[in-house]
């Protein structure tokens, strides 16, 4: 039921993870000398916002946007119909860890959000396989800022995700991968909230009166709260730091 419910909670929403066109514009301009007619992975695209940035700022390029979930790609087609980019972009409802492409298909890999459902240095190696010499990786990834996390934050990471590093302990895993890192930048507080955190939260509304006899969802709900107000009172501490990396 928990993870029916979580997709259930991220549908219909502009984002399913902390980004921003903007984000997705200073990553993507960190990469020097993309083909103009590159081929672009987006793992765990979820409903495509950064999707289809990214089809605005390569033109000429073609994306495959992979997601476990098909209403997010659903969601993805209608977006993809009204910019008129289908004959560009294509969906493929697939697991991150079991993809079924040709090694070395593609001039760059791209994972806002994502890459923590598999684990940071399991994607980057399994992924790797699909990228051409040559090519790039751009991704985000929860980490800490501090070497001194407050006991509210540090008690909530170590619960959702334990596996949440420094900055430079993800860099370093980046460059054993096999990457040299090119450029990297942390999230601002703006990209946890205008297309993610405040949709969600309006949506919580909604599903806390549809949900209120079902203890499991209302206790998901609550977390989710509990997220947000974590994130809100200790941002300084952590936060998404977007990799960009060239595989050579």
């Amino acid at each position: 039921m928990e993870q029916s419910f979580i997709f259930e909670l991220h549908e219909d929403l502009p984002r399913q993870g902390p980004g921003s066109d903007a984000c997705t514009e200073t990553a993507f301009n960190m990469i020097p000398g993309l083909p103009k007619d590159a081929k672009i992975l987006d793992i765990g695209c979820g409903s495509g916002m950064q999707t289809l940035a990214l089809a605005r700022l390569c033109p000429r390029c073609s994306l495959v946007a992979v997601d476990v979930h098909q209403p997010y790609l659903d969601d993805l087609i209608r977006r993809v119909a009204s910019a008129r980019c289908a004959d560009r972009i294509s969906t493929l409802c697939a697991s991150m860890d079991d993809l079924p492409f040709k090694e070395g298909q593609f001039d760059l890999i791209w994972a806002e959000g994502s890459i923590f459902i598999i684990g940071f240095e399991q994607g980057l190696s399994y992924w790797k396989r699909f990228l051409k010499k040559g090519g790039y990786i751009a991704l985000t990834e929860a980490a800490w800022f501090t070497d001194t996390p407050s006991e509210e934050a540090r008690a909530f990471w170590q619960e959702c995700y334990p596996a949440i590093k420094a900055v430079a302990e993800l860099e370093a895993a980046v460059i054993r991968a096999g990457f040299q890192v090119i450029g990297r930048f942390a999230l601002p507080a703006s990209a946890w909230w205008d297309d993610y955190y405040l949709p969600c939260e309006r949506k919580l509304d909604a599903l806390e009166v549809r949900k209120k006899d079902d203890a499991d969802a209302m206790s998901l709900i609550e977390m989710t709260r509990t997220e947000m107000a974590i994130h809100r009172d200790h941002h300084e501490e952590y936060g998404y730091v977007f990799f960009v990396g060239y595989y050579p």
